[in-house]
């Protein structure tokens, strides 16, 4: 497996757990980029944990070793039409993970998530690891 991928935030958390077939799948890509929004997630997540000094460091290691992405008016424009089109097929999604679409789709990346609900939007490519 070669390709350019986004990561969403259950990837890096799984990653941060040392999972082996996330491990073994990042290994072999040509590329992996980090939506800004999945970093916004990770430094709360870090803020609600019991390690949050800790936790907080490792995410600001990991967004400064990182290819992070981040929103402008393309991005925006990539959203409302998702968000428009996931309202009209009565299938809403969390907001970040629009965003996190919205970024992949823009900068034609693969996204990498366990959450099968990206699979409600069109033009989005996804895979598991």
């Amino acid at each position: 497996m070669s390709g350019k991928y986004l990561l969403d935030t259950n990837i890096v958390i799984a990653l941060f757990a040392n999972d082996a077939s996330v491990m073994e799948s990042l290994a072999k890509a040509e590329e992996v980029f980090i939506p800004s929004v999945v970093i916004g997630e990770l430094f709360y997540g870090a803020h609600k944990s019991a390690r949050t000094k800790d936790n907080l460091v490792r995410v600001d290691e990991f967004a400064s070793s990182n290819l992070v992405l981040g929103c402008d008016t393309e991005t925006a424009r990539i959203y409302g039409d998702v968000k428009n089109a996931l309202r009209i097929k009565g299938h809403p999604i969390p907001e970040n993970d629009i965003w996190i679409a919205a970024i992949a789709i823009q900068h034609n990346l693969t996204l990498v998530s366990r959450d099968g609900h990206f699979n409600e939007i069109e033009n989005l490519k996804v895979v598991v690891w």
